[in-house]
């Protein structure tokens, strides 16, 4: 166990990208990527062999931010649109004529991004809810951590928090995990109809039971110190075959997660690849604090979800 405690982020992202490097890059589509930090990003995702970057969005702009930057984009196919809708717009229409794999966010704001991938007819929208996954890196945790929905669901309902614990359950499939351990959070470990989050955690502990959540062990309610320290749920005297061994945190709602993540990312020296899973693609979300490391990671990880028939897992109950 303290060998792997020593396990640092940087190497086990580097793992992950290796996993993900092998066959053809996937071409991915760039919208909008009309920031020197957007261009870059897809650059450098390029020189690790993860991805082709089709760039989408204004062609006299990104060009100047290049040239500015000194960045070459010589071979480099760009759909020139006119503003960054319509690169959200054209995004889709590639990804659903299957010339791209996947979707990276460049410099538009995600709603408008995921406003296109979601929208009636788009043919990239499933019924299962969208959701945001970050596959944390933790230095003092002995293996990957996925924290969900810190990004787009603001305070799901019991059936999006379905979908949400679905989407962690089938990337971890992906990712080499069989039966993932899914640690639903609440302020206690006690079912309280005071508090809504506790009865979320027991009605989709009973989910899984039935099998309307598959591939994965999940119990709640647990506190976080349950979900991640045996010690803790011992000393309280919490029977959990999910304590101390989770392998997804599922938040109660978009507040507790981002600041969780943050949180680990910012006091613990974390790394935090993002992803949008349960459209018919994956969909990369990066910001501009993120390190060349997380990156790649996040790029990784939609190259493993499209490589490994992750798109069709994702996205089996489509519409």
């Amino acid at each position: 166990m303290n060998s792997l405690v020593r396990v640092t982020p940087a190497a086990r992202y580097e793992q992950l990208i290796r996993d993900a490097v092998g066959a053809r890059p996937m071409r991915v589509a760039v919208v909008h990527p009309c920031s020197v930090e957007a261009l870059q990003a897809a650059l450098e995702a390029r020189d690790e062999g993860l991805l082709e970057p089709v760039l989408v969005g204004p062609e006299a702009k990104i060009r100047s931010i290049a040239d500015q930057a000194d960045l070459s984009l010589q071979g480099l196919p760009i759909e020139a649109v006119e503003h960054s809708h319509a690169a959200a717009a054209r995004a889709v229409e590639l990804a659903v004529a299957g010339q791209v794999g996947a979707l990276m966010k460049g410099s538009l704001h995600t709603d408008e991004l995921l406003g296109a991938v979601v929208a009636s007819g788009s043919g990239l929208r499933t019924e299962r809810r969208i959701s945001h996954v970050y596959a944390m890196a933790i230095p003092a945790y002995p293996k990957p951590l996925i924290i969900t929905d810190a990004a787009i669901n603001i305070t799901p309902t019991l059936a999006q928090k379905r979908d949400i614990c679905q989407n962690a359950i089938d990337l971890l499939h992906v990712m080499g995990v069989p039966r993932p351990h899914v640690a639903v959070l609440a302020a206690v470990e006690t079912v309280n109809p005071a508090m809504p989050s506790t009865l979320d955690a027991a009605a989709l502990t009973v989910m899984a039971t039935r099998h309307q959540i598959t591939g994965g062990l999940v119990d709640g309610p647990l506190a976080f110190d349950n979900a991640i320290s045996l010690e803790a749920a011992s000393i309280k005297g919490i029977v959990s075959p999910v304590a101390g061994s989770a392998d997804i945190l599922l938040v109660p709602d978009l507040e507790a997660g981002n600041m969780l993540a943050k949180q680990l990312i910012y006091l613990s020296q974390a790394d935090a690849a993002g992803l949008v899973l349960g459209a018919r693609v994956p969909i990369i979300l990066t910001s501009r604090a993120d390190s060349l490391r997380v990156r790649l990671a996040s790029t990784a990880l939609a190259r493993l979800v499209a490589a490994r028939g992750g798109v069709q897992a994702l996205g089996k109950e489509a519409a």
